[in-house]
């Protein structure tokens, strides 16, 4: 007497919890996007009335904090080497945008320094406000 199995056992994988894991990640994952800021120098910036929004994906940041830091595309760099950083990171562009994040506690002063680097070299400097009057 043969004494035995008769179906073999095999092998199962339950995927029934897999569908709510890949909800949660999903889920989880579009609320991160949403909070990551491309901008991480945080800056108070000066406010407009008026503001015009820009859709040119080839600018070229430049930040100046209050304690007067510039950063050029979240690079910190110094005062004497703005210029030529400017130049070489608007070298491959044909608009030359630069996207000027300055901080409104800034002096006028400042503002014309930067300014007339980008008069110099042909840049067009474009100020980033935030929205809301006086």
């Amino acid at each position: 007497m043969r004494i035995g199995r008769r179906k073999k056992f095999e092998a199962e994988v339950f995927s029934a919890s897999m569908n709510d894991i890949m909800f949660f990640l999903m889920l989880f994952f579009l609320i991160i996007s949403t909070l990551a800021n491309p901008n991480v120098i945080k800056v108070l910036l000066p406010s407009a009335e008026n503001v015009q929004t820009t859709y040119n994906k080839q600018e070229v940041s430049l930040t100046i904090t209050a304690d007067k830091q510039y950063f050029v595309n979240d690079q910190p760099v110094i005062f004497e080497m703005l210029e030529t950083t400017l130049v070489n990171a608007t070298a491959t562009e044909t608009d030359k945008l630069v996207l000027l994040r300055a901080d409104a506690t800034l002096t006028i002063q400042d503002l014309v320094d930067v300014l007339e680097i980008g008069a110099k070299n042909d840049l067009h400097m474009v100020m980033n406000t935030s929205k809301g009057g006086k």
